[in-house]
């Protein structure tokens, strides 16, 4: 989950950046240039080794997979991913519509409530679903204190561990993904436009589904794309849920069957399936190009809704926001409460100052990289440097599982060679000295996460003028020195934003960080998806809201952001005053 970027239109939608300086660069500046293509092929290497791997013999490995494991396996992740799509199209964009265009009771609230599902992650969102849903859980202890009943024979409830409930699960943490896109798009439209087809009678369903959607769905699109793509990435949910995906197949292959090559098969063919969703994000947005025909466009207004219609609304609003966001630290807390005693454990304290120092070592790294890409293009106008760019910022679509093979193969040669060289040359033994330590870990979470950096880091270099670089390399300052004396100092903010932002995603990554980790190495989230594993899952609830703790964090700096320049301007005019019309 990344809050504040737009990764698929960075990376795959690469377009010339608004501001360049276009100076030639000299010997000192290349060394940016170098940097640029070093950490694009840091972000290749993964995957042609995914590729290598694949093409090595699997023995009957592969066959048994072929026959019994990736049919079912294919079937149910794209079902997976498709039922995602759709439920967090129609949630999103529903309540995305209902904030932007009608006011009603609660409606202040949920503009920024509805974002809160994102700092719940998905695995921690299904342990919480099954405690809450389980036969010993609250809601059905519930029902059967009600209605009389004395076994689960007397009365039907939902089972949470099927494909349905994992759509149903992940969605609800996953729609303000479109939500974010939809309504940041609803918002930019010109009511001028719905004000004529208002006129020409239209009515408030029509003019949705015939002006504002077609005129929002690129970024409608956007939004479902990236809440697909965390479904692919995800393994603790899909996992506890007993639903078998291309991810768990990886997982298990790998770990339980001990076979490399069929693990690297099952990537590749999860890699088409990313090819296939970004392939059918691109062509659905290709020509969906809107453009005001004046430069005064006039905000969308709200329109009061009546009193049953607003009744419909908020609750249309308040659903997702709990259950998304609510029951799930609702059941965190109740479970938290019976292990209070846990907070001086040594595990939990010692999980935790490891999660925090990977992620202040992965955020510093990755935001380097990604200032270091941001600068090179602003620097340079070869045309070749943005598709390398891009190429750099791949590893958001790539799940952690692959990612994690693909770093395991080359980090394991390594330190094979450097093994050899010191007992050839020092009669030493170094042991694993990249894969059996936090290496691995923080060189997958550069990869995966250097696209958010980028991202954020770019979009602060494009509020800064260029006349900045010219001023100083006229006074005598280097690339460097430039960037260090003139332009960083203004980017703090986007730098702290970019950096807040990875370190939260580092703390709440589970897919590479369980598959990468050093022996006897726990953090917060593999502390979380243990406990959860052996069904003790009260024993992680306290590291479970720890995790979403964090992750609150840049969901209410994006909350806030989003308020003052979305709601507020939306609905009020220069005075201060509430708009209406429409």
């Amino acid at each position: 989950m990344s809050v504040g970027a737009e990764p698929i239109g960075s990376v795959f939608e690469t377009t010339d950046a608004p501001q360049e300086l276009g100076m030639a660069a000299d010997r000192r500046d290349r060394g940016w240039l170098a940097v640029v293509v070093a950490l694009a092929l840091a972000a290749l290497m993964p995957l042609g080794a995914v590729i290598w791997l694949a093409f090595e013999p699997a023995g009957d490995v592969w066959s048994h997979l072929v026959a019994t494991v990736l049919p079912n396996a294919v079937v149910t992740t794209i079902w997976l991913l498709l039922g995602v799509g759709l439920v967090t199209g129609v949630i999103g964009v529903g309540c995305a519509w209902l904030v932007t265009a009608y006011r009603f009771p609660g409606r202040a609230l949920f503009d920024w409530a509805l974002l809160l599902p994102l700092a719940v992650p998905t695995y921690i969102a299904a342990f919480a679903a099954v405690e809450l849903a389980d036969y010993t859980g609250p809601a059905q202890t519930l029902l059967r204190a009600v209605f009389g009943f004395t076994s689960r024979r007397d009365y039907w409830f939902p089972d949470v561990r099927t494909l349905g409930g994992a759509i149903a699960v992940l969605s609800l943490v996953l729609y303000p993904y479109v939500y974010l896109s939809a309504r940041a798009s609803f918002l930019m439209q010109s009511a001028g436009v719905l004000e004529v087809a208002r006129t020409l009678g239209a009515k408030p369903l029509r003019v949705f589904l015939r002006v504002a959607l077609p005129l929002a769905r690129p970024a409608i699109v956007v939004g479902m794309s990236l809440a697909m793509m965390e479904c692919l990435n995800d393994i603790g949910a899909v996992q506890y849920l007993g639903v078998q995906t291309l991810t768990v197949a990886i997982y298990d292959t790998w770990l339980n069957r001990s076979s490399l090559a069929g693990a690297a098969q099952i990537s590749v063919a999860m890699l088409a399936v990313v090819f296939l969703i970004v392939t059918i994000e691109r062509l659905a947005r290709r020509r969906q190009r809107f453009h005001a025909t004046t430069t005064r466009m006039s905000v969308v207004h709200a329109r009061p809704l009546g009193p049953i219609a607003a009744v419909f609304a908020t609750l249309a609003c308040a659903l997702p926001f709990l259950a998304g966001f609510v029951l799930p630290v609702l059941v965190l807390g109740r479970a938290a409460s019976y292990r209070l005693d846990t907070l001086s454990d040594p595990a939990l304290i010692d999980a935790g100052i490891k999660s925090f120092g990977l992620a202040v070592v992965a955020g510093l790294v990755t935001v380097a990289g990604g200032a270091a890409i941001a600068y090179a293009l602003r620097l340079s106008r070869a045309r070749w440097l943005r598709p390398v760019a891009a190429v750099a910022g791949i590893g958001y679509a790539v799940p952690g599982t692959v990612l994690a093979l693909g770093i395991l193969i080359p980090l394991a040669g390594l330190d094979g060679i450097i093994a050899r060289a010191a007992r050839d040359y020092l009669g030493l033994s170094t042991g694993l000295l990249l894969a059996g330590s936090g290496v691995g870990l923080v060189y997958a979470y550069l990869v995966r996460f250097l696209a958010v950096s980028f991202g954020n880091v770019e979009t602060g270099f494009s509020k800064l003028s260029p006349h900045l670089d010219m001023a100083a390399r006229t006074l005598g300052r280097t690339a460097t020195g430039t960037l260090r004396d003139v332009l960083a100092p203004l980017l703090k903010p986007a730098i702290l934003t970019a950096g807040l932002i990875v370190f939260v995603e580092v703390m709440k990554e589970l897919p590479a960080t369980i598959l990468l980790r050093p022996f006897n190495f726990e953090t917060l989230a593999t502390t979380v998806f243990a406990a959860a594993s052996r069904e003790q899952f009260e024993d992680g609830a306290i590291a479970a809201l720890l995790i979403v703790a964090v992750g609150l964090v840049p969901v209410i700096v994006l909350a806030r952001t989003s308020a003052a320049r979305g709601f507020g301007a939306a609905t009020r005019g220069p005075d201060g005053g509430d708009r209406s019309g429409l």
